[in-house]
Formats: C-alpha cells, sequence, structure tokens
C-alpha cells in the first residue's frame, strides 16, 4: 500500500510539474520608431521602404540570441509579434517620416504613391546578447525614382542593453535601427536635392 501511495505521489508530483511547464506563456515584442526630430523645417519627400532582408537565423518568430560566435539559441517563449523583416520596415518608416519631417513615407508600395526615393535595405547582422548588447549591421540603396544613379551605404551600429530581459533587447534594437534611418536619411535628403 506504501508503495502504491508513493508511486501515486510520483505521477502527481510529475503531471504538475509538467503542467507547470507546459502552461508558461509566451511573451511578445515588438520594435519602435525612436527617432527625434531635429527641430528643422519639414519636407514633402515621398519615400517607401522595402524591401528589408534579414539573416535566415533570425527570419523567424522566436527570438534568436547569441551564445557565443558560433552558437545561438531559440527561445520558444519569447517571439516578435509580427514577421521582422516588416517590423524593421515600418520601424524604418516611422523614423524617416520624423527625420525628414514628412508623413509621406511608407513600408509598403501604396496605389497612387509616387515616391521621391525608394529605400531597400539589407540587415546583415542582427544579434542579440543578453544583458550586453545587440548589434545591427545593415546595408541600404537609396533610388531616386525619377533619375539619377542609387547611393548606397552600410551602418553598424552597437547599442548596449540595460538588464537581461528581452523587452531591454528590443528597445535596444529600435535604438540602433533609428541609427540606421539616421544615415539613410541623410542619403536621402543628398538625393532628392541633387540636380538630374
Amino acid at each position: 500500500m506504501k508503495r502504491h501511495i508513493s508511486h501515486l505521489v510520483a505521477i502527481v508530483s510529475a503531471a504538475i510539474f509538467a503542467a507547470g511547464c507546459a502552461s508558461s506563456p509566451s511573451k511578445f515584442y515588438t520594435l519602435n520608431s525612436t527617432a527625434k526630430g531635429d527641430g528643422k523645417p519639414g519636407t514633402s519627400y515621398a519615400v517607401t521602404v522595402g524591401p528589408v532582408s534579414i539573416p535566415a537565423e533570425v527570419d523567424r518568430p522566436q527570438f534568436t540570441v547569441q551564445i557565443s560566435p558560433n552558437r545561438v539559441s531559440i527561445d520558444e517563449f519569447n517571439r516578435w509579434s509580427e514577421p521582422l523583416a516588416s517590423n524593421i520596415a515600418r520601424v524604418v518608416a516611422g523614423d524617416l517620416a520624423v527625420l525628414l519631417g514628412t508623413p509621406r513615407v511608407v513600408a509598403v508600395p501604396l496605389a497612387n504613391f509616387d515616391p521621391d526615393c525608394r529605400v531597400t535595405v539589407d540587415i546583415q547582422k542582427f544579434e542579440s546578447l543578453p544583458g550586453k548588447s545587440v548589434q545591427i549591421e545593415a546595408v541600404w540603396v537609396v533610388r531616386k525614382s525619377a533619375a539619377g544613379l542609387p547611393v548606397s551605404g552600410r551602418t553598424s551600429v552597437t547599442e548596449k542593453v540595460t538588464d537581461e530581459s528581452f523587452e531591454s533587447l528590443a528597445a535596444a534594437h529600435s535604438r540602433a535601427l533609428g541609427k540606421v534611418s539616421g544615415d539613410i536619411a541623410v542619403a536621402i535628403q543628398k538625393k532628392v536635392d541633387e540636380k538630374p
């Protein structure tokens, strides 16, 4: 009888433990625009952002965190709230709207929207090191719609994180994208203002 009770207690304990593990709720994160205006008069530029390409290792709903130079971990319970590439495009578009002082910046092509410039972005590195930093390396191209040669550039940004949380990683990536957007905004202003 004693053995039967201890066996029953072990089964109930295992079931409670498994239920606790299975019920861990997923947490969802998003990137946000962080650019601040400089007080200069706005422009009337129209800009489209996209497509944005990202490394295959981070092209998933789950957070990919860097464990060592050659090892990553996929976190099942901390996820992006939307596909990362479209989230990045939306954030860059939001940053550019602030930096250029124009509401005419979109992350997807729209009917009857004739942009002055088109921006494509290739994110070559999107690293998350919990408790340490994030790193983004982006190659971007600005094309004037009417004429002219494209302008391309590379931006590499490292942002420190404030703590070990995934929220801190998302916030640091948002700040890093703000710096990428700053370089793109400078290129757009030069490109739109250049003589044909």
